[in-house]
């Protein structure tokens, strides 16, 4: 995987961010069982992972090396306690916003 900081290209992630809470909003996303099995394992709920998007900026995007893939790290807050959260997300094929693992960090 390749990364890039959130510094360089901080307008073309902006753009991508906002994208991604109005799916969140409209609850156009999906999750892996891969980030439904990490979420419960760090005792979080679905809500605190749309919070960390909701509240959170992009702090790296990487590409997947074998499938090309554009990948997304934000940190935000859930909705209680200072742990901070990251949530991994791509773009699904229709649009959706897929999270792909979620870890407290």
């Amino acid at each position: 995987m390749t990364g890039f900081s959130a510094g360089y290209y901080a307008p073309v992630f902006e753009r991508a961010l906002q994208r991604m809470r109005r799916k969140i909003r409209n609850r156009q996303y999906v999750m892996t069982v891969h980030a439904r099995v990490e979420m419960e394992n760090d005792g979080l709920s679905i809500l605190d992972v749309e919070s960390a998007v909701l509240s959170g900026r992009i702090v790296e995007r990487q590409t997947d090396q074998a499938w090309g893939e554009r990948k997304f790290l934000i940190r935000g807050r859930p909705l209680e306690g200072n742990d901070s959260v990251v949530v991994v997300t791509r773009f699904g094929s229709t649009g959706e916003v897929v999270f792909l693992t979620v870890y407290t960090d």
